[in-house]
């Protein structure tokens, strides 16, 4: 068997990711690392679909981690990630249990498969204020006014990460990066797609369910411990949206609506954001979650086993 094997499950919101690594992990005796920058605040669980009770699967419970591990409120960066994540992994790597790594962000994924250096570059909120944070083609302007040294790891599709890559850019002409050596990873990543109906009437229904269950109110608790309208709006489309909503900026069917088509919106930049990923060399498997669910387990069981453990095949 590969040293350091690490299985992977992403795909766009509302494709089932937890739900397949849960089945996963139950099959291999497996614990389940999360990949998902919002589930790790405490509080924020109907917004972020963090439905613990998913990780319960044939009478006992899968473990997880990187879910309420901080409070609502705080940030929380790749870098973090990055740390954490190899924590957790090298234990249970050396306690012989498989780790698997589930989640839709991207750039978290990412920086563990590419051994991104430039995460441990540190935020300087002071800096951010001077940058023009609205205005794309002015953050555009400026990040190519860097050497290109500093800048080819940019992501130009969006201004938070211009911001960061202009972040970054500053640091890289003031200051030498120290690399850091990570152990070695055999990865094994799994990537669940379906056609762009079926994605959307999923979100739809999702979103309606999380209406349901209290989401408004989820974020009004969220206001009143004090958490601030501009970090719910860092925290993501529902909280911003909702936050906006509580504002009086939208009627409750003008929320519904432009949230729906917003979150669509994201999970199409969710999958270019892979499709990156791909070009940048990392190996996709995708897997069409429009099939029967059972089958695609026993598809991925199978290709897992054939890659790294013979006795699954």
């Amino acid at each position: 068997m590969n040293r350091n094997p690490l299985l992977i499950i992403l795909g766009p919101t509302a494709s089932g990711k937890t739900k397949l690594a849960v089945g996963l992990a139950d099959q291999l005796n497996a614990e389940i690392i999360s990949a998902d920058s919002r589930q790790l605040f405490k509080g924020m669980d109907i917004g972020t679909g963090k439905d613990l009770k998913e990780y319960n699967i044939n009478d006992r419970t899968i473990p997880y981690h990187l879910i309420d591990i901080k409070e609502a409120g705080e940030q929380y960066n790749v870098n973090e990630f990055k740390e954490d994540f190899y924590s957790i992994f090298e234990r249970l790597t050396a306690e012989g249990t498989l780790p698997i790594l589930c989640g839709g962000t991207g750039m978290y994924i990412h920086s563990i498969l590419q051994n991104q250096q430039y995460t441990a570059i540190p935020s300087d909120q002071e800096f951010r204020a001077t940058l023009p944070i609205h205005n794309i083609d002015h953050l555009r302007n400026k990040l190519f006014l860097y050497p290109a040294a500093f800048t080819a790891h940019a992501d130009l599709s969006s201004s938070k990460r211009l911001v960061r890559a202009i972040e970054i850019a500053e640091w890289l002409s003031k200051n030498k990066l120290a690399e850091k050596q990570w152990p070695e990873l055999h990865p094994l990543v799994i990537g669940l797609t379906s056609d762009v109906t079926l994605r959307r009437e999923k979100i739809f229904k999702r979103l309606d369910e999380r209406f349901d269950a209290g989401l408004i109110a989820e974020v009004e608790q969220l206001l009143l411990q004090g958490v601030s309208t501009e970090m719910l709006t860092f925290y993501g489309l529902e909280y911003k949206f909702i936050a906006a909503y509580l504002n009086k900026e939208h009627t409750l069917p003008e929320l519904k609506e432009k949230l729906f088509i917003a979150i669509c919106q994201f999970a199409k930049r969710q999958m270019t954001f892979f499709r990156k990923m791909e070009k940048d060399g990392v190996k996709i498997n995708w897997f069409n979650t429009d099939q029967d669910p059972a089958q695609m387990k026993k598809d991925i069981l199978k290709l897992w086993g054939s890659s790294f453990s013979p006795e699954i095949a």
